[in-house]
């Protein structure tokens, strides 16, 4: 990585073929003429635009080098865990924790692909709490707990893609809204026997609930392995890697760089994601750090 990208011109020569595969055009007159004018910039030679390849990018107006923003990501993509901004600070020395924190959220913006497709097949639907134990609070009424919903696709034994949001609340329209969202119709969606996934046959989805009142936790595992194997991966990984410094507000950033991570765990080739994420980085408009807060579904 360090050879190919030794320069900011061979890092603006690669981003700009992830950018216009087919030759530039201009986001203003559509035109395929222009010319390099440096720093970045193209000038349209029909519309006289000046056009910045960063523009319209997480690396809108940024101050860091594009040559550290590869270093960053191919740092990001190589980590079997994932990292965090400490650890990145530290690695790249980057100036302050603010910064690599901040970078760290613009990347895993990019980790979700526009247009997505949603799963399908048989999916195991269910929602998890995930915070720890607060003074003064008893279960799950302590504020800083967040609800997220968890689907997980089942390919043959195993699990195959993932998909998770953070939600409002475990109501039906809330539930109904996450399936719709995450979910193919004509899959068959498997839940408990929570009283809010019912009704999904009206919206073109098969459903198997799973009544698991009364029964043993162990049943529930049982029941629904792939979405409770998920659920324990996503908590360990959080207290693992984050020491469990994630606040509900941030949580589905992160929820979005497990989910990038495990739907590509079978990769072989670290190139093949750090080309993944910076072709996705350039499809994700500007994102400053006051914006940096996620809405849940619901």
């Amino acid at each position: 990585m360090e050879s190919r990208f030794r320069d900011e011109e061979s890092c603006q020569v690669y981003l700009f073929s992830l950018r216009w595969p087919n030759g530039f055009v201009c986001p203003r007159c559509q035109r395929h003429r222009a010319s390099p004018i440096g720093r970045g910039l193209w000038l349209c030679l029909d519309c006289e635009a000046q056009v910045s390849l960063i523009a319209g990018t997480i690396f809108h107006r940024t101050h860091l080098p594009l040559r550290l923003w590869f270093r960053l990501i191919w740092y990001v993509t190589s980590q079997k865990n994932g990292a965090n901004a400490l650890g990145l600070q530290r690695v790249l020395g980057l100036g302050s924790y603010q910064t690599a924190w901040s970078c760290l959220h613009k990347l895993r913006r990019a980790m979700v692909r526009p247009g997505r497709e949603r799963l399908h097949g048989r999916v195991e639907v269910d929602e998890v709490f995930i915070g720890g134990k607060e003074s003064g609070f008893e279960g799950r009424s302590a504020p800083s707990k967040a609800l997220v919903a968890i689907a997980a696709e089942k390919d043959g034994e195993g699990i195959g893609r993932i998909r998770m949001c953070r939600i409002r609340d475990a109501k039906k329209p809330t539930l109904h809204r996450f399936i719709e969202t995450m979910i193919a119709p004509g899959s068959l969606v498997c839940t408990d026997g929570w009283t809010s996934y019912l009704g999904l046959e009206e919206k073109g989805y098969g459903h198997k609930a799973i009544s698991l009142e009364g029964k043993p936790p162990s049943l529930a595992t049982t029941a629904m392995p792939r979405v409770h194997r998920i659920s324990s991966l996503l908590k360990r990984w959080l207290l693992g890697t984050h020491h469990g410094a994630v606040r509900a507000s941030h949580l589905d950033y992160y929820l979005d760089e497990f989910t990038f991570r495990f739907n590509r765990r079978t990769s072989l080739f670290r190139g093949k994601l750090f080309y993944r994420l910076l072709q996705q980085a350039i499809l994700i408009g500007p994102t400053p750090f006051r914006r940096t807060n996620h809405n849940c579904l619901g």
